[in-house]
């Protein structure tokens, strides 16, 4: 009796995988494990396309992207540049006015005293520039220098990055959008991170613009992240999943919970589908 074949494999359930980096597909290290690797791979190999959206600017994402080999295109600067990493070029960058930017640091600074500040300059090859009061996180990202105030409204940016000596993040998150929330965007992404972006700019902006040139939906995007920085693109995705890891308040809005970082997360849910 002549073996049956085997069925071919449907099609991925989404067409679209957007992933955090950092948190999230990256481990602690900022490598990218072979179990997830495979799993996106064989996503892609039945119909998904990869997006890189991440609150990283271009020069800070390059990296990852060598790394994975990405040739698609990654939503960089919290949504404001999308960039063809197979073409190596910007195809849109949002900035961040700098007199508003100016006014709304005096605003914050009146209400809760001195900040730390660092700032990501716009381009393919922006720098970021860090005060010596900045904290900057183990294995920080290259940076240079900011001597003198003045250097942040120098050239046009991206975004600014500030710190409180005493309010933790999300207490700065908080005061922050109080006192300039109509001026400039305030997100929080990561330890000691909250940054001050374009009013109205999100990780979803950016998101629905890759996606539209990709010709997807959202209600055929599957969403993984892990900051509060991540919640306005689960709200744009069909489907939002959590890493363990993550801060409670994605936790709280997130479809589906999956493992940490470490441990694979985003294989987990990847692996689910493509056995269905």
């Amino acid at each position: 009796m002549s073996q049956e074949p085997a069925p071919t494999p449907g099609p991925f359930p989404y067409r679209l995988i957007a992933t955090d980096l950092d948190g999230t597909l990256l481990r602690p290290d900022d490598t990218v494990s072979p179990r997830t690797r495979t799993a996106l791979r064989a996503a892609c190999a039945r119909g998904a396309a990869h997006l890189i959206v991440t609150g990283r600017s271009v020069p800070w994402t390059l990296p990852v992207l060598d790394l994975l080999g990405h040739e698609g295109l990654a939503v960089c600067g919290q949504g404001a540049q999308v960039y063809h990493a197979g073409e190596r070029r910007m195809l849109t960058s949002v900035t961040l006015d700098r007199q508003l930017a100016r006014l709304a640091l005096a605003r914050i600074e009146e209400s809760v005293g001195p900040l730390a500040l660092a700032v990501s300059r716009d381009g393919v090859d922006g720098e970021v520039l860090v005060a010596p009061e900045y904290r900057e996180q183990d294995g920080s990202l290259p940076s240079r220098p900011l001597q003198d105030r003045e250097q942040v409204y120098a050239e046009p940016v991206n975004k600014l990055y500030i710190q409180h000596p005493r309010l933790d993040n999300d207490a700065l998150g908080r005061a922050a959008r109080e006192a300039a929330g109509d001026l400039v965007s305030v997100t929080v992404s990561g330890p000691d991170i909250v940054e001050l972006l374009p009013l109205g700019l999100s990780k979803a902006r950016g998101l629905a613009m890759a996606a539209r040139r990709l010709g997807v939906r959202a209600a055929e995007t599957l969403a993984f992240g892990d900051m509060p920085n991540d919640i306005p693109m689960f709200a744009w995705a069909a489907h939002g999943v959590a890493m363990d890891n993550a801060h409670p308040e994605l936790r709280s809005v997130a479809d589906e919970i999956t493992a940490s970082h470490e441990e694979d997360g985003i294989a987990v849910v990847l692996e689910k589908l493509l056995a269905r």
